[in-house]
């Protein structure tokens, strides 16, 4: 009896330290098989991933976020600059031409200015003109011949006078663009931006629309119209 006793507490002993051995951290899997007898067949499983094969696929990597190259960022900033440099020059001719059209038309305008400045003024002065040439003209031609001028002499005088104050006075005014024209000496076609007809008459040795007589003579301020002249107009069909 005594030996059994201290063979069971030698055996309890041995056992002790078995159960306090810490457990497998893997998941055990007990297979036992009824068919392979008593004995029991253990596998062992890990929680890990087996790893790939050699023949298997490597998994797609994710994309990565394609930043521009320093290269490509220069490029951009050059074309940007191309483009600024366009539009400046772009802006500068139109400036140019803009201010070249400016002076052009101010030009224009102060030569205008310079020589119609005289227009109100002319207006008022060809009527005095128009009074100068009726006092010439109502002085009949054979009294101021030779032979009848004896007798008039103080006629001829102012007539003279009055021819020589008129000479002077549209040469003055022809330096500043005045002109007086007469259509009847030189036989002008009739214009209706130039003259104004007064009748129309047939003249059998004169040429259809052809200016015959003048009433009133015409003026023009450095090459416009001022006063169209008034005439009589050949109209023989």
């Amino acid at each position: 009896m005594i030996q059994r006793t201290i063979l069971r507490a030698s055996s309890r002993a041995v056992r002790a330290p078995l159960r306090t051995q810490p457990v497998w951290t893997p998941i055990q899997h007990e297979i036992c098989s009824t068919r392979a007898g008593p004995a029991a067949v253990r596998r062992w499983y890990s929680e890990q991933p087996a790893a790939a094969k050699e023949g298997d696929a490597a998994p797609a990597s994710e994309p990565k976020s394609a930043e521009p190259s320093e290269a490509d960022k220069l490029k951009e900033q050059v074309e940007k600059k191309d483009k600024e440099i366009v539009d400046l020059k772009d802006k500068y001719l139109r400036s140019v031409a803009d201010f070249r059209n400016l002076q052009e038309r101010t030009k224009r305008e102060i030569q205008a200015a310079r020589d119609f400045a005289l227009q109100k003024f002319a207006r008022d002065l060809v009527e005095s003109v128009d009074n100068l040439d009726r006092a010439l003209t109502t002085v009949p031609k054979e009294k101021l011949n030779s032979e009848s001028g004896e007798h008039n002499h103080d006629l001829v005088l102012l007539h003279d006078g009055l021819k020589m104050t008129e000479n002077i006075l549209m040469s003055t005014l022809k330096k500043h663009g005045l002109e007086r024209f007469d259509p009847s000496e030189a036989g002008e076609k009739f214009d209706p931006n130039v003259h104004e007809a007064v009748f129309q008459t047939p003249q059998p040795d004169k040429e259809d629309g052809s200016v015959f007589f003048t009433q009133q003579k015409g003026f023009k301020l450095n090459g416009r119209i001022l006063r169209a002249a008034k005439v009589g107009v050949v109209k023989n069909s």
